[in-house]
């Protein structure tokens, strides 16, 4: 008997009309992850994305309410790496299991080195990262001009987070985590793992490898 598809709804935080751009992150996670079926929306009236704590407050009740339209899914995945309405998703849903961006980057970058460096658009760790102890977490950092997402999809975007990698890596980290999602939509943590000679854990194929695991162990 052939194994029904694990179903995942999954929530991007940036609001785009181009319905590429928004299937884009569970495009990935399908085309790596065997098995597994990914629907994904995007909320409301949040055209740069979450960068600040305001837009963030601004943005979780949309969040939890678009995780209550998906029907008959196994598992709801917020695609941001701050996790924003995880918790109240977990609140709201108890029965459903849910995960974000930030939980899972940081899980699997604790696998690859003692030391984190976070590379990310904003200048305050995502809550995820403020559990891990000081000694940990050696690095905060986001690259020069960059302050949405929409700033990674430029030339001068992508090669600034070059520079912002060689910067983690001389203040002593020996793993790179990327600290937005939307460095998952420009595609960078090869180059930045060649460039560097680190790992780089790419918070999609994270959100990813956690929907794996969850639909082995049903």
């Amino acid at each position: 008997m052939e194994k029904k598809p694990f179903r995942v709804g999954l929530i991007r935080v940036l609001t785009s009309d181009d319905p590429h751009f928004v299937d884009m992150h569970g495009q990935i996670i399908m085309d790596h992850f065997p098995g597994i079926q990914v629907e994904s929306r995007c909320i409301p009236d949040q055209w740069e994305g979450i960068h600040s704590h305001e837009l963030e407050l601004i943005a979780v009740p949309k969040i939890v309410e678009l995780a209550k339209t998906f029907q008959d899914k196994d598992m709801i995945i917020v695609s941001c790496a701050d996790d924003p309405g995880v918790a109240e998703i977990r609140e709201a849903l108890p029965h459903m299991s849910v995960t974000g961006g930030g939980e899972t980057t940081v899980a699997l970058a604790g696998k690859y080195g003692e030391k984190i460096g976070l590379l990310g658009i904003t200048d305050y760790a995502p809550r995820a990262y403020r559990k891990l102890p000081k000694d940990r977490l050696v690095a905060v950092e986001k690259p020069e001009g960059v302050n949405s997402t929409l700033d990674l999809m430029t030339d001068e975007g992508r090669k600034n987070c070059v520079a912002c990698a060689r910067k983690i890596k001389d203040m002593g980290a020996d793993v790179i985590a990327l600290g937005c999602t939307g460095l998952t939509t420009i595609g960078i943590a090869k180059l930045l793992e060649q460039e560097v000679g680190l790992p780089v854990i790419d918070p999609v194929l994270a959100e990813g490898t956690f929907a794996f695991f969850e639909s082995i162990r049903k």
